[in-house]
Parts: structure tokens; sequence; C-alpha cells
């Protein structure tokens, strides 16, 4: 017995509607792969700055920044921490972008001067990953 084209059409979905998963699967894996080759870019930096203690101040601009000290350091975090925040009230988005970037260039050298390893921020963001923001603050007033 022939099925009628409302039986036929039936059989057809879901076949077309696993494939449409099967894709939106694969595009969602696709967007994930892209993202975990890019959330180590700050460790590379990172890697790239503290290869620069000890350099020669006149051929790195890292090198120059650790030879006039972590205050100085400190001191260009806030200047680029400053722009960025002008720059987001302004609403410019490409502008917020580098300012960005220049930020936490800044705080990973930051960072590098004093031996912290990106992977502690790390472990800390996650530990507080799924809390509230204000749980989080309030668990540290009892520390």
């Amino acid at each position: 017995m022939a099925n009628t084209p409302e039986q036929e059409a039936s059989v057809e979905f879901p076949s077309m509607a696993k494939k449409k998963k099967a894709k939106k699967k694969a595009l969602k894996k696709q967007r994930n792969d892209s993202v975990v080759v890019d959330e180590h870019v700050l460790d590379r930096l990172y890697a790239v700055i503290n290869s620069r203690k000890g350099a020669d101040p006149e051929t790195s601009y890292t090198a120059r920044l650790f030879s006039r000290g972590r205050q100085q350091i400190a001191k260009k975090l806030g200047e680029e921490a400053v722009e960025a925040l002008i720059e987001g009230i302004r609403g410019d988005k490409p502008k917020l972008v580098g300012e960005s970037a220049d930020m936490l260039y800044h705080l990973l050298t930051l960072w590098a001067s004093l031996n912290v390893k990106p992977q502690a921020i790390w472990t800390e963001l996650a530990r507080r990953e799924g809390l509230s923001g204000i749980a989080e603050k309030a668990s540290r007033k009892r520390t």
C-alpha cells in the first residue's frame, strides 16, 4: 500500500530534522573550536612579555617598562583603563577594542612583574564562575 503525500512528508521530516540538528551541532562545535584556539592568546602574550624581563630597554617597549619598575607599569595600566573607559562611554567600538587590548597587555605586564601566572587568574575566575556577584563579594568580606 502506497503512502499518502502527508505520510511521506511525515517520514521525511524526521530525517530533515536530524540533518538540521547535526548541522547545528557541527556549527556549534566549529565555533567552540575557534574559541579554544583564541582563549590561549593571553597565555601566549604573557609568555612573550615574561621573556622580555632583562632584555634591552632600547629594543623592547616591554623591557623598558620592566626597567622603569612596577609603579610605572601600574601607571600605564591605569592610563589604558581610563582610555578604555572613555571609549566605552563614547560607544566607539573599534577604539574600545584597541584600548582594551592595550589595557590587557599592561595588566599582563603587571602580572609578570610580580610573577603572577595567568593560570592563577583563570583558576580564580573558574572558582567564581556561577556565583552571584553579591554572594562572591560577601564571601571576601568574611575572610
